[in-house]
């Protein structure tokens, strides 16, 4: 549980595989709050399988932003909104690229909102170099041997081309 005087955020998703857009609008977040907690969802409801297991996930990102004091990386299975009340998180951040992703978060918004009225939805827009930058474009970049290295970090590319590659 986290200091009630501090200003604790959640930056939640799926993070299969944590991408460069995902790590800026973390490490902006890193900037912008006194905690971060990214909050790596397990067993996503609605993109099914993931390629990497929820502990390879928590272990790129961890590695990347270990030297930032103020982000902690766990999983969660709860409803967001429960995750983020046992950080006593005040927001949850999350990154927006495009329309599409703009009417998929504004519905996640009104039902979190509805859950807990208490705790903010923040935006950040994407960096104009990662506004196009997606996991599953990554994936599929990586499935059929794509250059892949400046969209993720070099461990992550490495296991996605042994994973994936055909």
């Amino acid at each position: 549980m986290s200091d009630p005087a501090k200003r604790v955020v959640v930056c939640p998703g799926t993070f299969d595989p944590v991408t460069y857009g995902h790590l800026d609008v973390i490490t902006r977040a890193a900037g912008m709050f006194d905690q971060v907690v990214v909050g790596v969802v397990n067993l996503p409801w609605r993109k099914g399988s993931t390629v990497f297991s929820v502990e390879e996930r928590i272990g790129f990102i961890e590695n990347v932003v270990r030297e930032i004091e103020n982000i902690t990386v766990e999983a969660f299975t709860t409803l967001l909104v429960d995750f983020a009340r046992r950080h006593n998180a005040k927001a949850i951040v999350k990154g927006l690229r495009a329309i599409s992703d703009f009417e998929y978060e504004m519905e996640m918004n009104q039902l979190n909102h509805r859950q807990a009225p208490e705790i903010e939805s923040v935006y950040l827009m994407a960096s104009d170099k990662y506004s196009f930058l997606s996991s599953s474009g990554v994936k599929e970049l990586a499935t059929f041997g794509g250059d892949i290295d400046d969209l993720v970090p070099r461990e992550v590319a490495t296991a996605l081309k042994e994973r994936l590659a055909r």
